[in-house]
């Protein structure tokens, strides 16, 4: 069993930045970061291995910068839009899989979320 916990959440202006944390108890294979707007469906955002290895979304690259620190991941956030306004999930997975997958199936854990709000 894994449970997940985020911190960061925040309202910010447009062109700000914000870094958002997950702890993870036990040792997660696989952790991501997912967000779900207001009226509209979960989407990923970013994933990493505990090798490093990491996935994004295209919305994401450039912008968003996903790490890990052993059963803790961050998620860096610049020049942050209106758009990117959404409630933030963590999830993980124990697992093995060969990639740092951004499909929600392949998550076992989910934490309860930190929201981000940009401001115009």
């Amino acid at each position: 069993q894994v449970q997940l916990v985020e911190y960061g959440g925040d309202s910010v202006q447009a062109g700000g930045s914000l870094r958002l944390s997950c702890a993870a108890s036990g040792s997660p294979y696989l952790m991501g970061w997912f967000r779900q707007a207001s009226g509209k469906e979960r989407e990923a955002v970013a994933a990493i291995l505990r090798d490093a290895r990491q996935t994004y979304a295209t919305f994401a690259t450039g912008r968003f910068t996903i790490s890990r620190d052993k059963d803790r991941i961050y998620l860096e956030m610049n020049n942050l839009k209106p758009e990117d306004t959404a409630m933030y999930y963590c999830a993980a997975r124990q697992g093995v899989i060969l990639w740092a997958s951004l499909l929600e199936k392949d998550y076992n854990y989910w934490g309860q979320g930190t929201q981000v709000t940009v401001s115009s």
